[in-house]
């Protein structure tokens, strides 16, 4: 009798695998999502915290978590709200005008920090410079005196309208730092630029330093301001023109000791209305309640403090103009212009140090009292105004930033 051999059921299996297909390449790996320029979703590829940049056309949130590297231009497309979570850091990639934050008209930005966490946009460089990148650009639909619409000279934003209340949303404990960067001698960004943002819009607690050109303005405009620090502006710490009716409380600028990064006409305040029709409404009358504008640099004297000019109608309420040491200003007051004259209205306004004389074109109404004790430098070079005086600094606290001599 024949014995049945059996091989173990082990054997048979690997000789069953082995005889299977020796095609043993990895499977294809899926492919990289496609970016096409547009943020339309919070799981968008374009949402990139390494390279953001592009149209949002979605309602999108920079989550604090992450920082966010922007490496070109991002625009928030009319109809949709880009939220900042408090405490969100932006770096801007340095180097160019492409680079910047813009809000066209009928979107919105939530950029809402607060003192303990505030919304930083600074620059991504090793070694910062003011116009490293171009700056935070929104445009509203309040009147211009430019015509019924108008361009941004920056972005290619359209602004201007009929609604004095537009809301273009929220900016609170936001810094901004190293702006500016320049397109050509009529283009430059600012550290904020507002074009005819209206009342429905929150703007407070800004702080802008390094700035390459103007600290914030505003071209046109309804919106009411308050608590603006400005340090180191190149030129002029608070501009506006177009017909801006607002009013900004709680000002402070200040040129520290030893900067000298300056354009030939720097100001802590200019204001336009219309240069080629003074009379065009809506006039600028802007009203500022409690400003500062301190030159502590003895290499550049500030132009003006306060320039008022081209059909301009300002009020301005509890100022203090200062200097020390060696630092000065060209004029005090200027509502001179050969494009047209301004006219200003001052209330409690005071001075210390060598703030020139005015140069009187338009109207300049109110006086100025000197005060020697108004200013007091400490050993250690920290630079303090009496309270009460133009601007509440402690308002500012939440920067940490100390004035320095």
């Amino acid at each position: 009798m024949k014995k049945l051999r059996f091989l173990p059921i082990l054997v048979i299996a690997a000789t069953i695998f082995s005889c299977s297909s020796d095609d043993d390449s990895p499977a294809p790996t899926p492919s990289e999502p496609t970016k096409d320029g547009t943020i339309a979703s919070q799981d968008d590829p374009d949402l990139d915290e390494a390279d953001l940049k592009g149209n949002i056309t979605g309602d999108i949130t920079l989550a604090a978590s992450k920082t966010w590297v922007l490496t070109g231009s991002l625009t928030v497309k009319s109809g949709q709200t880009l939220t900042i979570e408090a405490g969100t850091t932006v770096k801007a990639k340095a180097g160019g005008t492409d680079v910047y934050l813009a809000v066209e008209q009928g979107a919105k930005i939530e950029a809402k920090g607060t003192a303990a966490a505030p919304i930083k946009f600074t620059s991504d460089a090793a070694n910062p410079r003011p116009g490293d990148w171009g700056g935070i650009v929104i445009a509203g639909k309040t009147p211009t005196n430019k015509g019924a619409t108008a361009e941004s000279e920056v972005a290619g934003l359209n602004y201007g309208g009929t609604d004095n209340a537009d809301n273009s949303g929220t900016l609170t404990y936001v810094i901004a730092e190293y702006t500016g960067a320049k397109i050509n001698g009529d283009q430059e960004f600012n550290g904020i630029s507002l074009y005819t943002v209206g009342t429905g819009t929150t703007i407070n607690n800004i702080a802008i330093f390094n700035g390459a050109d103007d600290g914030i303005e505003f071209f046109g405009g309804t919106v009411s301001v308050e608590n603006v620090l400005c340090v180191n502006i190149k030129d002029d710490m608070f501009d506006g023109t177009q017909g801006y009716t607002g009013t900004l409380t709680n000002l402070f600028g200040v040129r520290e000791n030893g900067f000298n990064d300056a354009t030939e006409d720097p100001r802590g305040i200019e204001f336009d209305s219309n240069g080629s029709n003074n009379a065009a409404t809506p006039v600028s009358k802007p009203t500022f309640e409690k400003v500062t504008v301190l030159n502590l640099s003895e290499i550049t004297p500030l132009k003006a403090g306060a320039e008022i000019r081209r059909g301009t109608e300002a009020t301005i309420n509890n100022a203090f103009f200062g200097t020390v040491g060696k630092a000065s200003f060209g004029n005090r007051v200027d509502t001179d212009d050969k494009k047209g004259n301004g006219s200003v209205t001052f209330t409690n306004a005071i001075q210390q140090g060598d703030v020139g004389d005015d140069k009187v074109g338009g109207t300049i109404t109110g006086t100025f009292t000197t005060d020697n004790d108004a200013i007091t430098v400490a050993a250690d070079g920290t630079v303090t105004v009496k309270a009460g005086v133009g601007a509440d600094f402690s308002k500012f606290a939440w920067t940490n930033y100390t004035v320095k001599e």
